[in-house]
């Protein structure tokens, strides 16, 4: 990992699916770096592109054409078990719908990335521990998540993202299913641990309050950097 490298760097990367045999241009020509310890929300209606940018981002889609790297590693060059072992070392991600286990607890669906890491016991207990504490999770650790709240199954996604300190974290419309209340704790949330811990964030969203205290805003439209925003900080 090349520490002085951008979190992420996509370089004039493409996306072309082909559904019934249409060409469909997701993402095109998209160049964008994020810097370690930015809070980047790409913003933009549905179809606009922004979720297929943050999957290139993660990996979890190849591009048609152009390059990505995440720590200064290009993802185009990974076979798909690399590949999926860079995803666990250093990436973290935030889906719309939680993506927990329901068998699992609050705490063992945070611990889980460390857990397929080999790290012991009592460390992945420590980490999980200290960010429960942070995101107002505290007292829920063996609650499963059908105990708990929309609201605090976000967050446990968000611990689970985070806990591994991963060069990124990507978050797909963290808050679509949440109320405006529920909504803005998550947001406080994320930038608490951007702003203390140093996490990266790169988030897709269509939410008016999300963008608003972005630290930085792209908008994309018809799969392209229609504008790029830099503020001081997130708000």
């Amino acid at each position: 990992m090349n520490t002085s490298a951008p979190a992420v760097r996509t370089e004039d990367v493409w996306k072309v699916f082909e559904p019934n045999g249409l060409q469909v241009e997701a993402v095109r020509g998209i160049t964008l770096d994020v810097t370690p310890g930015e809070f980047v929300v790409l913003a933009g209606p549905s179809g606009s592109g922004k979720t297929t940018c943050l999957n290139l981002m993660g990996g979890l889609t190849r591009p048609t054409r152009g390059l990505v790297f995440v720590a200064g590693t290009d993802l185009t060059t990974l076979s798909d078990p690399a590949l999926a072992r860079l995803r666990l070392q250093r990436l973290g991600f935030v889906f719309q719908a939680y993506n927990l286990l329901p068998v699992l607890s609050a705490l063992e669906n945070a611990e889980f990335p460390l857990l397929l890491r080999g790290m012991d016991r009592a460390e992945r207990r420590r980490r999980v521990s200290q960010l429960f504490g942070r995101i107002g999770l505290a007292g829920l650790e063996d609650r499963r998540p059908g105990a708990l709240s929309g609201g605090q199954q976000q967050r446990v996604a968000v611990a689970r993202a985070v806990v591994g300190e991963p060069a990124l974290v990507l978050a797909d419309e963290p808050t679509a299913n949440l109320d405006s209340a529920t909504s803005e704790t998550l947001v406080d949330h994320m930038i608490g641990l951007n702003r203390d811990l140093g996490a990266t964030f790169v988030l897709a969203t269509h939410d008016e309050r999300l963008m608003e205290r972005a630290g930085r805003l792209v908008h994309i439209v018809d799969g392209v950097i229609a504008s790029d925003e830099r503020r001081s900080a997130p708000v």
